[in-house]
């Protein structure tokens, strides 16, 4: 009986140890709280604030500085008030902007419209772009952040500030209800859909900004790949810094789509 007991106090001992190890002696992982739609007072805003606005989403939620900035992946746009003109008279541009508003709000739309020469995903001779719609995928900028964005850009890039701050809705008007989409069939469709390619090499797409996804399943299992995409900053893979891949993934992705592209990427040897 004694014996009985001396096992069953050393038992407890060292399960709570490990309890207490595991709650206090192992940092703790908190994420960062993913972005969230700006909620101002369009009627009371003035046009600097309202840019101020566009400055702050081009720097946080839109993720535009992950490729945009003076590592090269991306055309600076400190000079789009200059550029674009010349770019709508490019014989390579596709899209139909007439005005540098419309040419900047089709860049972040639709940006294969026109690739700035050696920016253009490998193979394509600069027709199609790696950048993904901004209104989509994990970026998600709404219609009013995404008129905030083009007047900050206007106004950095030395150009008129033709915007206008849209008007607020009316009192107890209702935004129409859109229709839940139907899930996504295949791994593909939701790497093409979340612009998964724009950063990573992953199901023939050759995004360079991100870890090569190629391989993933050989050295890590689905547990790590799932909560790589949900909770991105929990592990940083070597050589890339925090803050890179968008948080709002696990928000936007049904759990059917989630768990193909795991299981995809799993199978990724």
């Amino acid at each position: 009986m004694n014996i009985f007991l001396k096992v069953a106090a050393f038992s407890l001992v060292m399960v709570a140890g490990f309890w207490g190890f595991a709650s206090f002696g192992i940092p703790q992982i908190k994420p960062a709280p993913p972005p969230v739609e700006e909620k101002v007072d369009l009627g009371a805003m003035t046009m600097d604030q309202f840019i101020a606005l566009g400055g702050k989403i081009f720097n946080g939620k839109g993720t535009c500085t992950l490729c945009h900035n003076k590592m090269g992946r991306a055309p600076m746009l400190s000079d789009i008030g200059k550029n674009a003109p010349l770019r709508l008279k490019d014989p390579r541009y596709k899209g139909t902007a007439k005005t540098i508003e419309e040419y900047i709000f089709e860049s972040m739309t639709k940006p294969s419209m026109y690739v700035v020469a050696g920016f253009g995903k490998s193979g394509t001779n600069d027709t199609e772009s790696p950048m993904p719609d901004v209104t989509g995928g994990g970026i998600g900028l709404n219609p009013v952040e995404v008129k905030a964005v083009i007047a900050y850009l206007q106004d950095a890039g030395g150009a008129e500030v033709t915007v206008e701050i849209p008007a607020m809705p009316k009192a107890g008007a209702e935004a129409p209800k859109a229709e839940e989409a139907a899930p996504l069939k295949t791994a593909q469709e939701v790497i093409a859909k979340f612009g998964c390619g724009a950063c990573h090499k992953v199901a023939g797409q050759t995004g360079e900004i991100g870890p090569n996804l190629t391989k993933i399943g050989a050295t890590k299992n689905k547990d790590y790949i799932r909560q790589s995409i949900l909770d991105p900053d929990a592990v940083i893979a070597k050589g890339y810094p925090a803050g890179m891949m968008p948080k709002t993934f696990g928000e936007q992705m049904k759990a059917k789509e989630l768990e193909m592209l795991v299981d995809y990427l799993a199978g990724s040897k």
